[in-house]
């Protein structure tokens, strides 16, 4: 993959505090109108009891020395107290022979070394904090423990709320996260559903109806939910917050809090990121208990050094000339994607009409098109049809693009 430079990445908007007080801020309605999630007195409310079972090793128990080693090897650190060890194979995980045998099938041979090290924490019951760049295999790290989780507890009910609540910044990677929980909850019968704006907000809520185990969600949406009490968090006790500084980043800092006010207090959370600025500090103090914090890598969000990246500063007048030849020595290579980011949804248009122009198959993506465009426009560049996209930060983090592909920016 290489990354070609000369376009200025968008600045976002600041994170806002969320609200405090008998109500919690939620969102704002296609009206304008403030919209607020009655807060929850705990003490009144008869809650279903949660099992948590005791978390064993399985497998051969290495030396400190020999952890301490591959933690080095793997640029590992931890913060917290009684940090279990890693596990280094599917097997010694604990997971259902159904899963492990999908891992199999989808061709994995080995844990990341996040898996190897977040399975066992997550597994446990503690809080954690997982800072890795996207890409390692986050999305198993959490899903995996979150579906053995829900095996413990007892079954769900019509209208009950789901069990584990995974919260993503984007309809994209909400979506791709349903994917994986599709594939490996179906062999264990674990059901999901994935709310999100733009989605058929009447299939959605069936599902919520029906009862689903995993609910995959952008903020908005669930809180839509939420506050027309079409579910309810009161079974919660398994939340994930899926890259939360790029949620942070996006203004949904208010809508978190008020979901985060929502869920049944002894839940057990794992947030995860791939920087670590001051707003997920501050979110980690006021929620995480007792957690466990994992490092992989930097704290800050640096390049990949298997990415060749290449950086052109030139004058504003002069970058569509420069993108025509960029484009036609990269299209020159055999299956070759191009991802190009721009930062404003007018310009993303008319740079797409300008490549199009040029002969170049081309789509686009932005906040603007609609749920179905922006489906078929990713699976058409997934596929290689159309090989080059051309997208706002909407784009920017936990999307896979298989094959070689080029990021101009």
């Amino acid at each position: 993959m290489r990354r070609r430079g000369g376009f200025r990445r968008s600045r976002s908007r600041s994170p806002r505090r969320g609200g405090g007080g008998g109500y919690q801020r939620a969102k704002r309605s296609e009206y304008g109108k403030e919209m607020l999630l009655k807060a929850v007195n705990w003490r009144d409310v008869k809650l279903e009891p949660v099992v948590r079972s005791t978390y064993r090793a399985v497998g051969h128990r290495r030396s400190e020395r020999e952890l301490s080693d591959w933690r080095k090897s793997k640029e590992i650190t931890i913060k917290g107290r009684d940090c279990p060890d890693p596990i280094f194979t599917f097997e010694d995980s604990g997971f259902p022979a159904e899963i492990v045998d999908e891992m199999r099938y989808a061709g994995f041979t080995a844990p990341t070394p996040i898996q190897s090290q977040g399975w066992p924490i997550a597994l446990s019951g503690r809080d954690m904090v997982g800072i890795a760049k996207t890409g390692s295999g986050k999305t198993l790290s959490y899903l995996l423990p979150a579906m053995l989780h829900i095996e413990q507890q007892s079954r769900i009910r019509r209208g009950d709320g789901p069990i584990a609540l995974i919260l993503a910044p984007t309809r994209e990677l909400a979506q791709q996260i349903k994917q994986v929980a599709d594939e490996f909850g179906r062999p264990v019968k674990i059901k999901n559903t994935c709310l999100f704006g733009g989605g058929a907000k009447r299939q959605q809520s069936q599902d919520l109806e029906y009862g689903v185990e995993i609910v995959i969600a952008t903020p908005g949406r669930l809180n839509d939910f939420l506050s027309s009490n079409h579910t309810n968090l009161k079974r919660c006790s398994y939340l994930v917050l899926d890259e939360a500084d790029r949620m942070l980043d996006m203004g949904f800092e208010p809508q978190i809090r008020a979901i985060i006010g929502q869920i049944r207090p002894d839940h057990q959370t794992l947030m995860w990121s791939a920087t670590w600025p001051d707003a997920v500090a501050r979110l980690v103090k006021d929620y995480l208990k007792d957690y466990i914090q994992i490092n992989v890598g930097s704290l800050k969000l640096a390049a990949n050094h298997n990415i060749l990246q290449i950086i052109d500063v030139c004058q504003e007048f002069e970058k569509e000339a420069k993108l025509s030849i960029l484009l036609r020595e990269i299209m020159a290579e055999k299956e070759c994607k191009t991802i190009i980011f721009i930062e404003t949804k007018k310009r993303v248009d008319d740079i797409t009409r300008k490549v199009t122009r040029d002969g170049w198959p081309a789509m686009c993506i932005h906040g603007d098109k609609t749920q179905r465009d922006r489906d078929n426009t990713l699976k058409s560049f997934r596929s290689g049809k159309t090989p080059i996209l051309i997208a706002t930060d909407v784009a920017a983090r936990g999307l896979e693009a298989h094959n070689k592909t080029s990021a101009l920016r």
